[in-house]
């Protein structure tokens, strides 16, 4: 029957068909920044391609069919045969591909590779989110790999492939492969020095048999797995293959997979270990330092697909906005509005500045970027993924009722936030992590003061918030007790620092202003009225074509 009581009006067209790369201006400066000039135009071309995909409405159409049909555990087939496979919808197929193919699995070898793929893992990520997981752990296996030569030899160039080739078959036919993580265990997730999960020497040099269990196993259907067991020598680090050179099965048996909050079209397991086949990676005894490597790229992708949730809950909150009207004129233009969106623009701008800062320590590679590195990785890790939660949640208010309803989006973004706060490493350990740091790595803290010292005058807020740090740093009584404080704070600075550096004066006074200074609130639209917020919404606006 055709409705005849009213006319639709006032409603917002789909934030669609645009280029995400271009449309984000504190990510494309970074890339400028980052990347020497020599690789800029083919950053540039690359990027503003996948932009353009991550934009397009069919992404967006795969991104809600790989979430509304989730993927399926299929232990036997129908003759009674084990096979633990896992069934996806051919969308996640066509996204992980895709996300293969723009080389979002390829930074370790290739000029700015580290800040390329950062920036394209935080483009496409907002097309959808939950296949990140198997692109950041087959990134992330290379370092651990080469602890092996003749393993990295054999694994490097197909992790780092560009060719997406889905199905379980040996890796030597296949053109590129994807690779998981396997280290929690039932009795104790972060504690890994309980793993339980026993490796018996198997004859052949630098094999083994695993027996026992993992409690988390994301990606399952990859090509193979890093994942920790004890060894006679101790906790080591094996390579677990999900199918054996001989075309055999490797004994991986999928027990379910997690009914999780968010992260639904990713399958994660809970996989045993009955006699299966691995190949030691590093020395018996030091699977931890083998692994660690892998966990701290990870941990650096945590910050950089929680910049993207915030980057596309900050788009989608400000086009709503531009589009919507409310009490005689467009909702963008009423002053406590647009308060709330500066405050999540800030938000947004001063974690993606952060990431790309980040990723560019990796493609630097000195000995200055690394101690920098083991502490600011974790602090960003703490920090930026705690954003994300509150970030989401508050732009998705801004679209009212409309952003409650799945059709918005908004609702998986919201219940994807939380995940990168969990991975890895929860927030309690980040901040241990920072203090064994500092406690452990002078020349750790020496670098970080040296990076945010590069902005001191600039800014009186900033220069009085590193004077606070260092006189926090200098009383260690209760330590742990008030390390997340302490992480924050470290935290916060360096994003002012950052942006006092490369952004915008708005952008920075804004930020210093709010994070920095005295005058702050608690909730988000609690900015100093007298800022230049218009300023700050614009630059973050997206721009449809």
């Amino acid at each position: 029957m055709a409705a005849t009581t009213h006319t639709v009006t006032n409603q917002v067209p789909p934030l669609v068909g645009y280029d995400v790369f271009a449309a984000d201006r504190a990510l494309s400066e970074a890339v400028e920044r980052h990347v020497e000039p020599g690789v800029r135009p083919v950053a540039r071309e690359e990027l503003g391609e996948l932009g353009r995909s991550a934009g397009s409405a069919q992404a967006r159409e795969w991104g809600a069919q790989a979430n509304a049909y989730p993927p399926v555990l299929r232990t036997h087939d129908r003759y009674g045969h084990r096979v633990d496979e896992v069934e996806f919808h051919p969308s996640w197929h066509r996204l992980l591909g895709h996300a293969v193919e723009a080389g979002l699995t390829d930074a370790w070898g290739r000029p700015a590779g580290h800040v390329r793929r950062a920036a394209g893992f935080l483009v496409w990520t907002q097309a959808e989110a939950g296949h990140g997981c198997p692109l950041s752990m087959t990134h992330a296996a290379v370092p651990a790999l080469r602890t092996d030569p003749a393993l990295a030899a054999e694994w490097e160039p197909l992790l780092t492939s560009h060719v997406y080739e889905e199905g379980l078959r040996p890796a030597g036919q296949k053109s590129g492969v994807l690779f998981g993580m396997g280290m929690t265990e039932k009795q104790g997730g972060t504690d890994v020095r309980s793993t339980t999960t026993r490796a018996e020497p198997a004859g052949g040099t630098g094999e083994y048999l695993l027996t026992g269990h993992k409690w988390f196993c994301s990606a399952p259907m990859s090509d193979g797995f890093l994942v920790l067991a004890q060894a006679p020598g101790g906790l080591s680090c094996f390579l677990v293959p999900r199918v054996l050179p001989d075309g055999t099965r490797n004994v991986f048996a999928l027990q379910r997979l997690k009914d999780k909050l968010g992260n639904r079209s990713n399958a994660s397991a809970e996989v045993e270990f009955d006699g299966t086949w691995a190949r030691r990676v590093g020395e018996e005894g030091r699977g931890v330092r083998t692994i660690i490597e892998m966990v701290a790229a990870t941990r650096l992708d945590c910050v950089v697909g929680s910049a993207a949730l915030m980057r596309q809950a900050v788009a989608q909150a400000i086009h709503h906005s531009a589009h919507r009207a409310v009490f005689g004129g467009p909702l963008i233009d009423k002053p406590l509005m647009r308060n709330v969106l500066a405050d999540l623009a800030l938000e947004s701008e001063a974690s993606t500045v952060l990431a790309m800062r980040l990723a560019a320590a990796y493609d630097a590679d000195t000995e200055e970027e690394r101690a920098f590195l083991r502490l600011a990785v974790p602090a960003a890790k703490y920090w930026v993924t705690k954003r994300c939660t509150a970030v989401v949640g508050e732009a998705l208010e801004c679209l009212g009722g409309n952003g409650y309803v799945e059709e918005s989006g908004m609702p998986r973004l919201l219940r994807e936030a939380p995940l990168n706060s969990i991975w890895e490493g929860s927030g309690n350990v980040q901040a241990l992590d920072v203090l064994r740091a500092l406690q452990r790595e002078p020349q750790a803290l020496d670098a970080f003061l040296r990076e945010v010292g590069k902005a001191r005058g600039a800014d009186h807020r900033l220069d009085a918030a590193i004077k606070d740090l260092l006189t926090e740093l200098a009383d260690l009584e209760g330590i742990e007790a008030r390390a997340r404080r302490l992480v924050e704070r470290i935290a916060l600075v360096l994003q002012g620092s950052l942006l006092v550096r490369w952004a915008p004066p708005e952008v920075s006074d804004a930020f210093c202003a709010s994070r920095l200074g005295r005058d702050r609130g608690a909730g988000f639209g609690t900015l100093p009225h007298t800022l230049d917020l218009a300023s700050v919404v614009a630059r973050a606006r997206p721009v449809v074509d």
